[in-house]
């Protein structure tokens, strides 16, 4: 087993690929080509510029998180027991708020007072129309009193 690799001194951005052995072959060094170029065996591959899906989501989370903060019955938004419920934008992050291609997850901390499902429902309510389409899922994960938890 070799522990160099093939393309070890190659130019960056540079591919490597062997000649074709057989009759006719021209012998020598490997020769280099463009990593983008096109071949006429493979035509350069199409890439989507990751730019496009970036601000949707962005502005689809920002807004959301926005609304769900305006819930009277809303005192803020959770990352989750694991911190994992955020949507990541370049420069930051909306925590609380994952956007996903089939769903969108929202974890919150309620006041106390209005049962649950009707806080979860109102949620839903406030952002159903920048889903998409999509699936809303609320998470509740916390529940605080108006004097911050402490009970007189």
């Amino acid at each position: 087993m070799n522990a160099v690799p093939e393309n070890a001194g190659a130019e960056p951005g540079r591919v490597t690929t062997p000649e074709r052995a057989g009759p006719g072959a021209p012998q020598g060094p490997p020769r280099q080509r463009d990593a983008g170029a096109e071949t006429p065996e493979r035509p350069a591959p199409e890439r989507e510029a990751p730019e496009r899906e970036a601000p949707e989501r962005e502005v689809s989370a920002r807004r959301i998180a926005d609304r769900v903060l305006s819930c009277p019955d809303v005192a803020g938004l959770s990352r989750g027991p694991f911190g994992v419920v955020a949507t990541y934008l370049p420069g930051g992050l909306v925590p609380g708020v994952a956007v996903r291609d089939d769903a969108i997850e929202v974890d919150i901390v309620a006041r106390y007072g209005r049962p649950l499902p009707e806080i979860a429902d109102l949620v839903r309510d406030v952002i159903g129309d920048l889903a998409g389409g999509r699936r809303v899922d609320v998470t509740i994960a916390d529940v605080v009193t108006d004097d911050g938890g402490k009970k007189g």
